[in-house]
């Protein structure tokens, strides 16, 4: 700090005078990196998620199951589907269920932008927990 001797209304006093220049220097530096390094936060890496080392599922509880195969068709446990019906289809279901959670297995294949969709359908539908099903990991020897 600089301390210099000023007039203030007929008495000297001592005023402190803060030097911002340091602080603006630290804040466009921290500007430039922040403006680097946003962009890195959206680029993706190219991960295979189908395969995970986790507890299976035991699909025998009377567990609504949603399938979806290569071709993008739909089955609720065994009857197929479209995505538009899925939606009200599920809202009767869960009309009279507590339990208001279904399990998703999807193709590998299959667009990870159709699954959202129905994904989202599925959340519409009022569905409180969404669990995916995979396969172990294969062994390597």
């Amino acid at each position: 700090m600089k301390y210099t001797r000023r007039r203030n209304h007929s008495d000297n006093r001592l005023m402190a005078e803060i030097n911002v220049t340091p602080l603006v220097d630290v804040m466009l530096v921290l500007l430039i990196i922040f403006m680097v390094t946003a962009p890195m936060l959206q680029m993706g890496i190219d991960v295979n998620l189908p395969r995970v080392k986790a507890k299976s599922v035991d699909v025998a509880e009377e567990k609504l199951v949603l399938t979806i195969n290569g071709a993008k068709e739909i089955f609720l446990n065994k009857t197929r589907m479209s995505i538009m019906d899925l939606g009200i289809k599920l809202e009767h279901i869960f009309a009279s269920r507590i339990e208001r959670e279904v399990y998703l297995r999807a193709d590998r294949n299959v667009p990870y932008g159709f699954v959202v969709e129905v994904m989202a359908e599925v959340r519409k539908a009022g569905v409180d927990k969404l669990g995916m099903i995979t396969e172990p990991p294969e062994e390597k020897r």
